[in-house]
C-alpha cells in the first residue's frame, strides 16, 4: 500500500470531495455546492491523499482563540484502520492543542476512536441539535 500524506489548507475539488462523501454515506453529499463552501470557509482544512487521491478529510470551525468544533472527518471506507483519521486529528490538535475547548459529535464505533485521542464526554452535556436529517 502506498503512503498517505496530510496537508492543511490545501485546494480540494468537488467531485472528489463528493465522492468521498457518498463513499462514507453522508448525506451532505446531496447539497455538493454548499458542502465545498462549507469545507472550503474553514478555520482549518485538513485532507489525506494517497497517490492524489483523496482518502481523507476533516474541518475545523473556530473562533480563532478560544473554541474549535470539528464538525466533519471522513476517511474512505476502504482506507480505515490505517491510521489516517488519528493522523488527520493529531494534525489539527498541532493548530488547536491550547484551545479552551475542542468540541466534537460522535456517534457509533466513532466514540471510541476519539476517546482514544483523549476527547471525553463533557460532564451531563447532551448534544442538541436542529436537524432536517436522520443520517449524516
Amino acid at each position: 500500500m502506498s503512503t498517505f500524506k496530510i496537508t492543511r489548507n490545501t485546494p480540494i475539488k468537488e467531485d472528489e470531495v463528493i465522492a468521498l462523501y457518498k463513499a462514507n454515506k453522508w448525506s451532505s453529499a446531496n447539497k455538493p455546492k454548499e458542502l465545498l463552501a462549507a469545507l472550503q470557509n474553514s478555520h482549518t482544512l485538513v485532507v489525506a491523499r494517497i497517490d492524489e487521491r483523496l482518502v481523507g478529510i476533516t474541518n475545523a470551525i473556530s473562533d480563532g482563540h478560544l473554541v474549535v468544533y470539528y464538525p466533519h472527518m471522513l476517511v474512505d471506507p476502504r482506507y480505515q484502520r490505517r491510521g489516517i483519521g488519528r493522523k488527520m486529528m493529531e494534525t489539527m490538535q498541532s493548530v488547536y492543542a491550547s484551545y479552551h475547548q475542542q468540541m466534537l459529535t460522535a456517534d457509533g464505533e466513532a466514540i471510541e476512536f476519539y476517546k482514544a485521542l483523549g476527547f471525553e464526554t463533557a460532564g451531563k452535556t447532551k448534544s442538541m441539535w436542529i436537524y432536517a436529517g436522520n443520517d449524516h
